[in-house]
């Protein structure tokens, strides 16, 4: 090479190692996010969160924090969608455990109850905390309760069909039933009572028995 010409540049393909590892940076500083921002949210609410603060609890600027999600409500919404994957994970399991259709459809919705229960965070993000946000929310709480609607009706469509209840719409019945559940942990989480374990024996009778098939008198 003499001093008048230029060096080559080579072009290097990247490692698809290097991809691989950059890949799981990114899910991990994503996931470290949506930790510090559940925390925050359920602490303070959607309109009294600011982004600030959960670029402060996991040391990134408010541009590293959008790098990730494009808007505050982009952040709170995948917070939500989170939450909801995990719980529609815990209510598939509990029904798997059963054996008969509408044992299963009984243990996923106790599951969800009991589950938002005992996860007070849990329940204040996917059932109040986003208020403010008027019907994006609502939307989107919809759409996730829709998610567990549909494990119940599944379970629900094959007691019909297993004949251990009657022949109802099996999409109101699962509706109704996640109605239910609203109704005791909003109460819950405004007034305190009734805790959502002490509920769920009596909501589980209510509701039930509404379906079951009776056994003809003699």
């Amino acid at each position: 090479m003499t001093a008048w010409s230029k060096p080559r540049i080579i072009d290097r393909p990247v490692s698809r190692l290097g991809n691989i590892l950059t890949t799981t940076q990114k899910e991990k500083t994503r996931d470290r996010i949506l930790g510090a921002a559940e925390q925050v949210f359920a602490n303070k609410g959607y309109h009294e969160s600011l982004v600030d603060e959960i670029a402060e609890e996991v040391s990134l600027s408010k541009g590293g924090i959008y790098f990730h999600f494009p808007s505050k409500e982009d952040l709170f919404f995948s917070v939500m969608d989170r939450l909801a994957d995990r719980l529609v994970s815990k209510a598939e399991a509990a029904a798997a455990q059963e054996t008969s259709p509408l044992a299963k459809a009984e243990a996923a919705l106790m599951e969800v109850l009991l589950r938002l229960g005992k996860r007070r965070r849990l329940a204040r993000i996917l059932m109040v905390q986003g208020y403010s946000m008027g019907k994006a929310f609502e939307a989107k709480r919809v759409e996730i309760f829709g998610r567990f609607a549909e494990i119940i009706k599944a379970n629900l469509d094959e007691a019909v069909k297993a004949g251990e209840i009657r022949d109802v719409d099996t999409a109101i019945a699962a509706h109704v039933w996640l109605g239910a559940i609203n109704e005791i942990v909003i109460r819950w989480l405004y007034e305190g009572t009734p805790q959502p374990a002490e509920a769920a024996e009596s909501l589980r009778g209510i509701l039930i028995h509404g379906l079951v098939v009776e056994e003809p008198t003699r």
